[in-house]
């Protein structure tokens, strides 16, 4: 064996010695600490400690600025949240709202669809179905300066949500609309 290979696994060897001692004493120190933690449960030191049989307030947050601990208190005790989170609310239920608006679109065209109709009831259809996808554009548009002011306002990078694109999304509801339309419009002759 070569004088570098020795002299490697003397100071493995070394290495492996020492964690072994620290492995030891930090196994000893753990031992100790639970002994002296179930000596103090016998005695009964934990008995009649402030608090007991009380539930945890988590009335603070550790992570909350001291400066604004007031603020949010007030708020939290009016029932009212910071804007951001009330706006990130309103965001959700703006695009619930959309939702719910193309569901009742599709259910309208299944009953117009299931009936007989003339050219004006024809023509009467068309119009709802342009004003449903203006009015679906606007409001994602709508939806996505909300987004903006969410993000300006929300307080941490991670908290904020990602802007849409509201021409893929029309794009996207357009393409889907028509498609089942035309499966209704194949499936009523």
């Amino acid at each position: 064996m070569s004088e570098q290979n020795k002299s490697m696994e003397e100071q493995v060897k070394i290495k492996s010695q020492e964690a072994r001692k620290l492995a030891r004493y930090m196994s000893s120190t753990a031992d100790l600490v639970e002994n002296q933690i179930l000596k103090a449960q016998q005695r009964g030191d934990f008995n009649n400690l402030d608090g007991h049989g009380k539930p945890l307030r988590f009335d603070e947050n550790p992570y909350e600025p001291p400066e604004l601990r007031m603020i949010f208190k007030i708020l939290k005790d009016n029932d009212c949240a910071p804007y951001w989170i009330e706006l990130g609310k309103e965001i959700d239920a703006d695009f619930d709202r959309h939702q719910r608006e193309l569901e009742k679109f599709r259910r309208y065209a299944v009953m117009f669809y299931g009936s007989k109709h003339n050219r004006q009831a024809v023509e009467r259809f068309e119009k709802r179905k342009e004003s449903l996808y203006f009015e679906e554009r606007v409001r994602l548009e709508a939806i996505n300066k909300k987004i903006l002011d969410y993000n300006l306002m929300c307080p941490t990078y991670h908290l904020g949500r990602q802007n849409i694109a509201v021409e893929e999304i029309m794009l996207e509801v357009i393409t889907q609309m028509e498609a089942y339309l035309e499966t209704l419009r194949q499936a009523s002759r």
